[in-house]
């Protein structure tokens, strides 16, 4: 029988600091900066659906691009009820991306081609691999991945875009629309309202954003989702206040009737939508809420 002495009791005592120490050293590790998983997947219907996150920034004055009709007492109001900063925003670019079976048809091209294949390669997707590429609108960070210096991105690929988009930045002489897009007219082809990319995807005017921006309803198998693109940029100072002015809509008035028109359809019909802006993994639904919307977050529903 093993009897504890008061010498042993306070040798043991005084090691106790000594062991914590170093146990605490030995558990230690280092801080790990904040991320997100570069893609999200999920099955529609017969479609499966990946949202790809190809690049993310933080921007300061947010109201400078949001809410620029309101005053700074009315934005920050919004913001405080949402829980978001008034000095600084999150802005998330992410293509979509849809493989029907028999093609794989991605939308948008994100701000570079190096950040698209990036988070093509980790969704497990190569540029070569892609059938259709469709441009929903000509901003920068939509067309920013087609080219990849001097050689297209995706090089098995046919793109599909509206006519009126395109002939609208035909006319205005952009720098990047030219350097990017005009070189691949011959392999585009152009679409109007109601016209289908492929079997189960057809194309939806959402004008106002830009000239001829489009979204496109996706139905497989019963069920149906919105790729909204740029029609509603930002969940609480787009979405929820519609009628807020948004800096990069080129006809501000006309794209305050798209947002109206469309999130009312999303809402009155339960239909999901992927923003190109949303909070990532840019998925969500919509409802009504005063004389607003709210933007409610995929959870799992499209998992089942």
């Amino acid at each position: 029988m093993t009897r504890l002495t008061r010498r042993a009791a306070l040798a043991g005592a005084a090691a106790l600091p000594l062991a914590t120490a170093a146990a605490r050293t030995r558990a230690a590790a280092p801080m790990m900066s904040a991320s997100n998983p570069p893609y999200n997947r999920f099955r529609l219907g017969e479609f499966e659906v990946s949202t790809i996150l190809a690049g993310t920034r933080t921007v300061g004055d947010p109201q400078n691009i949001f809410g620029m009709n309101v005053s700074p007492e009315a934005f920050k109001e919004a913001s405080d009820a949402a829980h978001i900063p008034t000095d600084q925003a999150q802005f998330f670019f992410t293509p979509t991306i849809v493989n029907t079976g028999a093609e794989l048809v991605l939308f948008d091209t994100g701000l570079s081609a190096e950040g698209t294949t990036a988070a093509l390669a980790a969704a497990g997707y190569t540029p070569d691999m892609v059938d259709v590429v469709v441009i929903t609108h000509m901003h920068g960070d939509h067309i920013g991945g087609v080219m990849n210096g001097d050689a297209p991105t995706f090089p098995n690929a046919r793109y599909v875009t509206g006519s009126a988009e395109f002939d609208a930045w035909s006319a205005m002489g952009n720098d990047t629309f030219d350097a990017r897009m005009k070189p691949l007219a011959e392999q585009t082809t152009f679409i109007a309202d109601g016209a289908d990319v492929t079997g189960g995807i057809t194309a939806m005017e959402a004008f106002g954003h830009t000239p001829g921006h489009m979204a496109y309803l996706l139905d497989s198998g019963g069920r149906q989702l919105l790729i909204g693109a740029d029609f509603t940029n930002h969940y609480v100072w787009s979405l929820a206040y519609p009628d807020w002015e948004v800096k990069f809509d080129m006809d501000k008035e006309m794209a305050a009737r798209t947002r109206r028109k469309i999130l009312g359809m999303l809402a009155t019909d339960g239909i999901p939508m992927i923003g190109y802006h949303m909070p990532w993994p840019a998925v969500g639904y919509v409802e009504t809420r005063g004389d607003g919307f709210h933007y409610v977050p995929h959870s799992y529903q499209l998992m089942l």
